[in-house]
């Protein structure tokens, strides 16, 4: 049985583009951060999140250009105004460019049924939770169909996606 790589592997084997689609309104509502958050304690994510930070913090110092699209219902869930609250000490400083479309915004866009990251257009790891967000397991293919519907689906919402400093939340 052969090993899925590590985020921070597949991000070193990277050399030019790593992109993420998240479709949920919630995920691991059990993330410590996110419980400190909902009791308003004050969060650094560049420090809370320090390894995630230095591992895109790497790539995009290579040229790797990160990029997250975030499709979500408006008005938006409590845990998706805690990702936004986060998005610039977290995502932004890091070096990710960082996408926001409304649910009602994507009705004709065809995207696959599971999140994802896509690495240099041709390998996907897909993102797999239980329905309450928890449990993530992931998937890796090098499916060239699959890798071809979420390079359009990514692309396709990044287009029509708000970049994170103009998004209000609803």
């Amino acid at each position: 049985m052969t090993r899925t790589p590590t985020f921070e592997e597949l991000f070193r084997d990277c050399q030019r583009t790593a992109v993420h689609l998240e479709m949920r309104d919630a995920y691991m509502k059990s993330d410590p951060a996110f419980i400190d958050w909902r009791a308003s304690v004050v969060l650094d994510p560049a420090e809370r999140w320090a390894d995630w930070h230095a591992i895109v913090t790497e790539a995009t110092s290579r040229g790797v250009e990160v990029r997250r699209a975030r499709v979500v219902s408006t008005p938006v869930s409590e845990y998706i105004r805690f990702e936004y609250d986060v998005t610039d000490g977290l995502n932004i400083a890091a070096g990710e460019g960082v996408r926001w479309l409304s649910r009602r915004n994507a009705t004709d866009i065809a995207l696959p049924g599971n999140d994802f990251w896509l690495f240099d257009s041709h390998l996907v790891l897909v993102n797999h939770f239980d329905g309450e967000g928890e449990n993530m397991e992931v998937e890796l293919t090098e499916d060239p169909e699959v890798a071809k519907l979420c390079e359009s689906a990514f692309e396709a919402v990044w287009q029509r996606a708000t970049p994170h400093a103009a998004f209000e939340l609803a």
